[in-house]
């Protein structure tokens, strides 16, 4: 239900545009307002949230310029067909067959598309707060750091920043600035680490100046972090790896079996 635009403005300092962006993204995102389907016409929209047509289109222009709308001036404004892309991360532990491509990048889109890792950087540096928690080792103490940015279709889809052990990393792929085919399950596995247990910790944010930048992301929404420490043999972490995505774009799908 939206509270009249009165009400609703008293209880959120918000500006009119961004509220009304606000509840037509929840209704895209949500499946209400399906994809391809048209967003309601402006004077539908001026009627139901008591706004000028001014207000209406800065409304819009948000949702475009967030990727959930698609539309030119003059025209009807559609819902996008790809709105929201799933992201399964149990499968982020597969190792991928001879010669593939590593299964968190085929199955990162809900439809056909072209989807790319570009190494960023790849050095030793010094860890702290919940990486080097996650790691086991001191703070300041020293990991081998992989920075790599998913695209997909061209567009900046998830910012990776992975750690791995010294005594792991050092001497092998790992620590080479280049990708690594099948992905580093593949390789941990060959190196005698196999991945063995994943543990998530999802949480809301704003974004850093610097993942603002790389993923371009279009205002103040929130971006989704995770935090995966991946243990191997004896529950030892063998890689921890900090992920991040923009909040309205992706959703993580999670399955669970009752235990006996």
């Amino acid at each position: 239900m939206t509270l009249p635009s009165h009400e609703s403005g008293a209880l959120d300092p918000r500006p009119l545009h961004a509220r009304i962006a606000a509840d037509l993204r929840e209704e895209i995102l949500s499946g209400e307002l399906a994809a391809g389907t048209r967003l309601p016409s402006t004077a539908q929209l001026k009627d139901r949230f008591d706004a000028s047509n001014a207000t209406i289109q800065k409304a819009v222009h948000l949702l475009k310029d967030e990727g959930l709308a698609v539309g030119r001036a003059g025209a009807a404004v559609t819902v996008r067909e790809a709105r929201q892309r799933t992201v399964h991360p149990a499968r982020s532990l597969t190792p991928a067959a001879t010669g593939e491509e590593y299964p968190w990048l085929a199955n990162a889109s809900n439809r056909p598309s072209s989807v790319r890792s570009t190494v960023l950087s790849v050095e030793e540096v010094p860890v702290c707060g919940d990486v080097a928690e996650a790691l086991g080792t001191a703070p300041g103490g020293t990991a081998v750091r992989r920075r790599q940015l998913i695209t997909i279709d061209g567009e900046p889809a998830e910012l990776v920043a992975s750690h791995y052990p010294l005594d792991i990393a050092r001497g092998t792929a790992l620590a080479e600035p280049r990708r690594i085919r099948g992905g580093t399950p593949t390789l941990l596995t060959e190196l005698g680490f196999p991945p063995r247990r994943s543990v998530d910790r999802v949480s809301a944010r704003v974004a850093t100046q610097e993942q603002y930048t790389a993923l371009r992301l279009p205002g103040e929404l929130p971006i989704l972090r995770t935090l995966r420490t991946v243990y191997g043999d004896g529950d030892r972490p063998v890689e921890v790896t900090v992920m991040v995505k923009a909040g309205h774009l992706y959703e993580l799908r999670y399955e669970f079996t009752p235990e006996a």
